[in-house]
């Protein structure tokens, strides 16, 4: 009977089958993420579930491994679900708590798998031992054996079933044994082909963040040049208003200049017209100059004639 020995939370993706480079959601957002322990096959699982839709039911073998690809994201090769796994957590301490636990079950899942090998092997030797005593058969057996055909069959029958049900069992823990050495060679295999992916994804990841580095570094030269740009437009707007005000305060002296120049021409104008009246006010002042003469002369006459009566 299954049961979780350890539960967390987090966001689950699984690599694109067909690029095998891009990451694809599997959840719509965090979801329970969960170790089992079987221990009637001395298994270790992580299930997660979406709702009724499963999306990780991952046995974990000695042959895996959980990388750590950034502060708050992990992965690791199923060979069995020709996939791999991808989990986004919400913090660095809930990760490393996971790749902690992730060794723990695979170490316990190598020790289960050691101590499988070594009950197989030990029933072997136990077999073979049993076959070199019915090869050889001892004193007793051969004094048995020299009795009635009734007495062979009953000394000889229940040994021969026994040791023939022995050999069928530990026949079928062999072929077992090597069906589970195919399928880990299998497995490893597939873990290397997909570390080999993994490796070719992480060198061109790598290649992407130089190439995203250069194109950074040229955005901010760019950035650099644009602000520099806004800052010589900025000063010659700054240059620009201060020549419209300058261009302002001509145009109002211009107006005052052309105010004055309308009251100097009409004073000109004025001028003008006394001007043309000045030739005949000195016309009236010559004609009153000589009748004043004149005036003066008679006066001078009747003064003398004045003068000289008795």
């Amino acid at each position: 009977m299954e049961q979780p020995i350890y539960t967390t939370r987090a966001h689950v993706f699984q690599i694109d089958p067909t690029t095998k480079k891009n990451w694809v959601p599997a959840s719509k957002q965090a979801v329970t993420v969960s170790y089992f322990y079987d221990s009637s096959r001395n298994s270790y699982r992580i299930i997660s579930v979406d709702g009724t839709k499963v999306i990780i039911n991952s046995t974990i073998t000695p042959n895996m491994t959980f990388t750590k690809t950034s502060q708050k994201f992990g992965q690791w090769a199923d060979s069995r679900a020709n996939t791999v796994f991808g989990l986004g957590f919400g913090s660095e301490q809930q990760l490393s708590k996971f790749a902690e636990k992730f060794q723990e079950v695979k170490d316990a899942a190598k020790l289960a798998r050691d101590k499988s090998q070594e009950k197989g092997e030990t029933l072997s030797n136990h077999s073979q031992v049993k076959e070199s005593g019915r090869d050889t058969p001892s004193a007793d057996q051969a004094s048995s054996f020299n009795g009635t055909d009734d007495e062979k069959i009953s000394h000889v029958g229940p040994e021969a079933a026994q040791l023939k049900s022995e050999n069928e069992r530990l026949k079928s823990v062999v072929e077992q044994s090597n069906t589970n050495t195919k399928k880990w060679e299998t497995e490893l295999q597939t873990l290397r082909e997909n570390n080999a992916r993994l490796v070719d994804a992480l060198q061109e990841s790598s290649a992407n963040v130089e190439t995203w580095k250069k194109q950074l570094n040229a955005c901010k030269e760019e950035s650099d040049t644009l602000r520099q740009k806004i800052a010589e437009l900025e000063a010659q707007c700054n240059d620009a208003n201060q020549e419209k005000q300058r261009n302002a305060q001509l145009t109002v002296r211009v107006k005052e200049l052309e105010s004055e120049l309308q009251e100097k021409e009409q004073e000109l104008e004025n001028l003008r017209k006394q001007a043309e009246i000045i030739p005949q006010l000195m016309g009236e002042c010559e004609s009153i100059t000589a009748k004043l003469k004149v005036c003066l002369k008679q006066h001078f006459i009747l003064l003398l004639r004045f003068t000289s009566e008795p």
